[in-house]
């Protein structure tokens, strides 16, 4: 009997992970950013998604101007109150040459999932999800746990969240394992997870996925759409969007689950896509879990 992924059970553990998150909702307030601060949020690959995500939900709920950026493209020209580094392995290169080259200028804070790394010597204060770390060198519930941390800290409830991503769990999706070819859609902060969850599918199958702001969907995306090509919207559909999908044949999904969630069952997919290919969705090609670089040459 093949034995069972480490992504799976990551995924799996997702629920938990975000009950742990919210209950250090209130300790971890105090090191990220207060209230009318300027703050840019930097992170690589899946780490910048949820980056996106959070500096929308930071500006919607009215906690001030906040950006966010791969951290290689970093603007160090401009002037920030203090800077979220999101880094699960605490190594990864670019954000730490940022972080090298910012601290004794801007107040940093880095959340990670491994304490025990290079990012404790460069950043100003740590969030320690280590409960939330990985061995999959697909990131899932790290991403998700610090993304729920920060929806606790700006004083959101994860109640609803959690149960969602329960069901998620057990949510039915064979019928969509065969897709040739998945779009998905978000709308505000869910634009972050869209990419998200786009990267997940390229990442875990090497599926042909690809990610848009919702309402840009129909001004180019929509022509690719077709039979056995699925379009899932994560968050709020916007009027007409299923329509236009069923007239093209294609498959719309929106399963109304809180957007976190939804991406839950997209982690799900990806590993039934990978496994259904053959592939190992622990160990997807030509990536490592951290992306560590030789500074002078800019190789791995």
């Amino acid at each position: 009997m093949t034995d069972q992924p480490f992504v799976v059970t990551e995924i799996e553990s997702q629920p938990d992970c975000w009950r742990r998150a919210a209950d250090m909702a209130d300790t971890a307030r105090t090191r990220l950013p207060g209230a009318g601060e300027r703050v840019a949020v930097v992170g690589c690959g899946t780490s910048w998604f949820v980056a996106q995500a959070y500096a929308a939900l930071r500006e919607a709920a009215g906690q001030g101007e906040t950006d966010a950026f791969a951290a290689s493209e970093f603007p160090r020209h401009r002037r920030y109150d203090r800077i979220v580094a999101i880094t699960r392995s605490g190594t990864t290169t670019e954000v730490l040459d940022l972080l090298r080259a910012v601290r004794d200028h801007v107040p940093t804070v880095a959340l990670t999932g491994d304490p025990d790394t290079p990012v404790r010597e460069l950043a100003g204060e740590l969030v320690v999800l280590d409960f939330a770390d990985e061995r999959s060198v697909v990131q899932t519930r790290f991403a998700t746990t610090a993304l729920a941390l920060l929806r606790a800290s700006l004083g959101e409830s994860l109640d609803r969240a959690v149960a969602d991503a329960e069901r998620a769990l057990h949510t039915p999706l064979d019928e969509l394992v065969g897709a040739e070819q998945f779009t998905f859609l978000g709308r505000g902060w869910t634009c972050g997870l869209a990419q998200e969850a786009a990267l997940k599918m390229r990442e875990a199958a090497g599926a042909w996925t690809e990610a848009y702001p919702a309402m840009e969907y129909r001004h180019g995306p929509i022509s690719i759409t077709g039979p056995n090509r699925v379009t899932w919207m994560l968050g709020e559909t916007p009027a007409g969007l299923r329509e236009e999908v069923a007239a093209t044949g294609g498959t719309f999904r929106a399963g109304g689950l809180d957007p976190m969630a939804e991406l839950v069952e997209v982690q799900r997919l990806a590993v039934a896509v990978a496994q259904a290919r053959g592939l190992d969705p622990d160990h997807p090609r030509h990536l490592t879990r951290s992306v560590i670089l030789d500074t002078v040459s800019g190789r791995p």
